[in-house]
């Protein structure tokens, strides 16, 4: 590495500490014998905010063999300037070039990081494709929630590991330096690491389609692989690795704060949450144990807000006793405590209290949907006098500032459905300024959130269309017209354009890796930033590939027919989604998994929900 020229580089770009590395906690190693590129392919604001890479970096970092390093997608200032000076992307602790590591390691969160991804590859001199590299080239991996349907990215990669990563990362390194040691090629390591539970091997794997370019079954190229890949659990959470010394970082990161992970999993069953199946059954720690992780991770930090961190944490079986033993064990240190989101039937109004005596910032809470039908369709399982109540225990404990997050076109949605968002939001309105002055804050911030759905696989909305493009900027206008004129309210939205295309790679197979690819050399970078997404350059990829997308997107699928991800196991049955996808079109709810079991896992996998 020229060090020099890095040193000017770093000078001509914008925040120059996304590439720097020697931040607080850094893992100090100069180099192992199993070199580990740990990849975000986002910026490293977003990349440093996530707690599954952190977690692995400590995990990896804990072995004497190895190191594990980070590398993040550059912004497009820095992809330039290292282009002009033909330079090759590099990690943050030792500056050693990706093409010099043993594995790179992608974190998939989000489909609209995937052709950042290229770039990484593409700067660091490694061709895209698995089949195109050879041994001396990195083993390329990816892990994550969208690796449940790992097909679009298949050809990219050599493996993915699925599931919870703490003990198949561990698992996966031995088996990665038991062959380097025996200095077996990549083709026998990758029969090896295909027999591991929770690892994907898809050069295995070959898709047909039929005569109409419609997936109809996947073939195994090696009876030796399973036919069913199954994701991993890590039971036993309460002992698990966690973070050791989070590093510090030198700038602002989206999430810059102490994120303690109280369970994992959740029992709520809302059918659109992918998140909510794929990561069961729920896991709590103890609250001692929480407790000892937020003194040591306070203590190495010096962060003065805590995130209670979990998909709904307001369900932690010990909310109300860890709330107040937080902020009377720290209150001296002024240290605040954050929730992502709050049930808005949760009860929780002595803890917001509690919380803004210290500092407070504002709240989420998600109805999801404007009216009980619909709620009741998508398994929400929260009332309208949830969310008002809530809502006054947020405004009677000091806060004036609340997020309500909704979703347009869900399944079975209507004009109805909509307006009632806008009567919720009014409602909301009306009970903070009908409240005495002297008991409510300055004045209202209601943030009214519209995110577009996105049926997603291992859901029971994975076989329900997407709206078209067109419908959605409609629904979108009808909405903020409603909102009109409400007090306090600001209105947010997305264009659909990239819900649109998040759908096409959610249901994806394996040919749309030929259109990423295409549409990365035609410009698209960073697709989940407005700014920087680029329309043209995938219209004309699906076009030159000769892919329709709403094929995709807004096709409904037929409950029973081959599914580009059906050879993944993520241990919920295909039968319990389907009971799921009845229940919601007759607008049926199932109960809370904590009311007794629902059966999701099968007999299978029946045990996993004594966990």
């Amino acid at each position: 590495m020229d060090f020099q020229l890095l040193d000017k580089i770093l000078s001509s770009v914008e925040k120059p500490a996304r590439y720097m590395g020697g931040e607080l906690n850094m893992t100090e190693k100069k180099d192992a014998e199993l070199r580990f590129a740990l990849a975000f392919p986002d910026v490293y604001e977003i990349g440093m905010s996530h707690l599954g890479s952190r977690i692995l970096y400590n995990v990896l970092n804990m072995r004497e063999d190895t190191i594990c390093e980070r590398v993040y997608a550059p912004w497009p200032d820095m992809e330039k300037a290292l282009r002009e000076n033909d330079m090759p992307l590099f990690t943050l602790e030792t500056k050693r070039v990706l093409k010099e590591c043993d594995v790179i390691g992608f974190s998939l969160l989000y489909e609209m990081c995937y052709t950042n991804i290229l770039t990484m590859l593409d700067l660091s001199g490694i061709p895209f494709r698995a089949a195109e590299r050879g041994d001396d080239m990195p083993l390329i991996v990816c892990g994550g929630p969208c690796a449940c349907n790992p097909e679009p990215l298949a050809p990219f990669a050599d493996a993915f590991l699925l599931g919870d990563g703490e003990e198949l990362i561990s698992e996966f390194a031995d088996a990665v330096l038991a062959a380097k040691r025996q200095g077996l090629s990549k083709q026998e390591l990758l029969v090896i690491l295909s027999k591991i539970e929770g690892i994907y091997v898809p050069s295995f794997y070959e898709p047909v389609y039929d005569d109409n370019g419609l997936f109809i079954r996947m073939e195994r190229a090696n009876d030796a692989v399973p036919e069913k890949i199954s994701r991993r659990v890590l039971k036993d959470l309460e002992h698990a690795p966690y973070l050791g010394k989070p590093i510090v970082p030198y700038m602002s990161i989206v999430h810059d704060r102490i994120a303690l992970e109280l369970f994992r999993g959740c029992t709520r069953g809302c059918r659109f949450c992918q998140a909510g199946f794929i990561y069961r059954p729920i896991r709590e720690r103890k609250r001692e144990t929480v407790m000892e992780q937020a003194r040591a991770l306070i203590g190495c930090t010096g962060y003065d807000e805590v995130s209670l961190f979990s998909l709904s944490s307001g369900d932690y079986s010990e909310i109300h006793e860890l709330v107040p033993e937080i902020i009377d064990e720290f209150e001296k240190k002024r240290v605040s405590i954050s929730f992502p989101s709050l049930r808005i039937d949760s009860f929780l109004k002595d803890d917001l209290e509690k919380m803004q005596s210290v500092r407070k910032a504002g709240l989420t809470f998600a109805p999801e949907a404007g009216t009980q039908r619909l709620r009741d369709v998508i398994n929400k399982g929260v009332s309208e006098e949830d969310l008002l109540r809530s809502a006054k225990d947020a405004f009677e404990s000091g806060w004036n500032s609340v997020k309500l997050y909704f979703m347009i076109g869900l399944p079975t949605e209507t004009e109805e459905d909509l307006l009632g968002i806008a009567d919720l939001a009014r409602k909301v309105s009306e009970l903070f300024y009908s409240m005495p002055k002297e008991k409510r804050g300055k004045g209202l911030r209601l943030a009214v959130s519209a995110s577009s759905f996105v049926p997603k696989p291992f859901t029971p909305f994975q076989w329900e269309p997407q709206d078209y493009k067109e419908t959605l900027i409609e629904k979108q206008k009808f909405l903020r017209a409603a909102l009109k004129g409400i007090r306090g309210v600001e209105f947010a939205y997305h264009a659909p354009d990239i819900s649109v295309l998040e759908a096409v790679f959610a249901r994806g197979d394996r040919r749309l890796a030929d259109v990423m690819e295409r549409a990365y050399q035609s410009g698209a970078r960073f697709d989940s930033w407005d700014e920087h997404y680029k329309p043209e350059a995938w219209s004309e990829a699906f076009e030159t590939v000769g892919i329709d997308p709403s094929q995709y997107a807004n096709r409904r699928r037929v409950p029973g027919e081959a599914l580009p991800w059906g050879h993944i196991d993520m241990l919920v049955t295909e039968d319990y989604l389907k009971l799921e996808l009845k229940r919601a079109h007759a607008a049926k709810t199932t109960k809370d998994c904590r009311k007794g079991c629902n059966g999701c896992f099968g007999e299978k996998y029946a045990d996993y929900c004594k966990i």
